[in-house]
């Protein structure tokens, strides 16, 4: 784990880049930000978690590390200890964790549940899906208070690393640690196409299954409506249709090993 303090005194908000090793968007755009030597008004950490998985290119050594939190000082595996560690670094900040994803280009935000910490930040984010995972946060830092999770774009893309260092702009200034606006001529997200109120709230409902088979197909779009008998995905030879209305969340042919990804309701906005 590398940690950057700029500013003087006791941070109290956070960014995580890299809790995955084969998610390195988070890792540069850390690194990019601390190297623009950025003036900040309140003190901020920069951390790059799982430094180990990132050097081998592989998404854990032991164990998920999004699935491990809180930790436990004393586990067996790497994972575990550095969950820990990493709850212990952020305990007390407004906490933003940078993540990419198989599934869906644009930034899109996660918490545990829409709280003050979600509905005071995230419209100030470059996003448009806010995602609230309830019962399926458990194991992830998203479970734990003042923490918002963004998908920065697909894994291993320069678009994702892109899109990462101005999610960390626009983070920090909703948070009052930089001044400077995040509208620029450089930037490839902005926030001025649209209101406010145009983050669209999803809810997790369910997992999607995925059985073994030797080839996978995903049919339809993340956020898009599927409607009730909509084929959505396929398992080798298997076609699978809704047995109702549902928008898909994180849905990719191989992000999971287990699961096509989520099924959810959209209930409403931020305003």
């Amino acid at each position: 784990m590398r940690i950057y303090e700029l500013g003087d005194g006791t941070p109290e908000v956070a960014v995580i880049g890299s809790i995955h090793g084969d998610e390195p968007c988070g890792a540069h755009a850390v690194e990019r930000f601390v190297a623009g030597e950025p003036e900040v008004e309140r003190p901020v950490k920069l951390i790059v978690a799982n430094e180990e998985a990132l050097d081998a290119d592989v998404r854990y050594l032991d164990e998920d590390l999004n699935r491990a939190f809180p930790g436990d000082a004393n586990a067996d595996t790497h994972e575990g200890r550095l969950a820990a560690d990493l709850v212990r670094e952020v305990r007390g900040c407004t906490t933003l964790a940078l993540h990419s994803t198989q599934s869906y280009a644009k930034p899109f935000a996660l918490v545990g549940d829409v709280g003050a910490v979600s509905r005071s930040i995230c419209p100030h984010l470059p996003i448009d899906e806010l995602v609230e995972t309830g019962d399926f946060a458990g194991g992830r830092l998203i479970d734990h208070a003042h923490t918002i999770e963004v998908e920065c774009g697909l894994q291993g893309s320069a678009d994702a690393e892109e899109n990462a260092y101005w999610v960390i702009r626009s983070f920090l200034a909703a948070t009052g640690v930089v001044s400077a606006p995040v509208e620029d001529e450089e930037s490839p997200i902005t926030l001025g196409t649209r209101e406010d109120d145009v983050v669209t709230v999803y809810r997790m409902l369910e997992r999607i299954p995925k059985e073994p088979a030797e080839t996978y197909e995903v049919f339809v779009n993340n956020f898009e409506l599927v409607e009730e008998g909509d084929r959505f995905a396929a398992a080798g030879d298997r076609t699978f249709t809704a047995d109702r209305p549902f928008y898909p969340v994180l849905l990719s042919a191989y992000g999971y090993d287990d699961v096509f990804g989520y099924a959810a309701d959209r209930i409403g906005t931020l305003d």
